[in-house]
């Protein structure tokens, strides 16, 4: 932050005082420019980069919690394939989800899990993590079709899928990844400077 003077000329008086009024320098990219909102954004992204890079860490080794040892993906357990083919798929997409349930989409649904989690905690590449993120939030969120009566979900509308998703539209558009992150290192690199999708 820094200071520029103001000069304003007292009415009737004819004699003018200065007064130093504090300026923030804003980067083209930078739409929060307060010390606390940047810290807060930072551990909005690091918490929710977490959730990803969490169910990737259990689902692969089998922590216990929600992946048994013995249904790791290490051990032959098949992440995406028995979400799809469980009986929390419900609503009319069942068909469609459980026609996806493949080794392929095990190995894509691991590397996003992956990739989102690393990435935005790191702070790097949030635009193509937020789009990553909020597509697979979206699908598992329909998977579950919380419309019906008597549904997982105790919001039909905003449940967990829809704040996970939000969240990483908002840290992407605010640019989150430059507080405690890589973002600003990552915006240098000649491959992000030539391809901003990527930033």
């Amino acid at each position: 932050m820094t200071a520029h003077t103001v000069t304003t000329t007292a009415p009737g008086a004819g004699r003018t005082t200065s007064t130093a009024a504090p300026v923030i320098a804003v980067d083209e990219r930078t739409r929060v420019t307060t010390e606390r909102g940047r810290v807060a954004l930072a551990v909005l992204r690091i918490a929710t980069g977490f959730v990803f890079l969490w169910a990737f860490l259990d689902k692969t080794f089998g922590l216990g919690f929600s992946t048994p040892v013995d249904r790791a993906w290490i051990n032959g357990g098949t992440p995406a394939q028995g979400f799809l083919t469980s009986p929390a798929v419900t609503g009319p997409l069942t068909d469609f989800f459980a026609g996806l349930a493949n080794p392929l989409v095990d190995a894509l649904f691991m590397l996003a899990m992956l990739g989102v989690g690393l990435a935005v905690v790191l702070g790097i590449g949030l635009r193509v993590s937020a789009v990553v993120g909020a597509g697979v939030m979206l699908l598992m969120y329909l998977a579950e079709w919380p419309f019906a009566a008597n549904a997982a979900s105790t919001n039909p509308l905003v449940d967990y899928h829809i704040v996970y998703a939000l969240a990483l539209i908002v840290v992407a558009y605010l640019s989150a990844g430059d507080t405690f992150g890589l973002g600003r290192a990552w915006r240098r690199l000649p491959i992000v400077r030539d391809q901003r999708w990527l930033v």
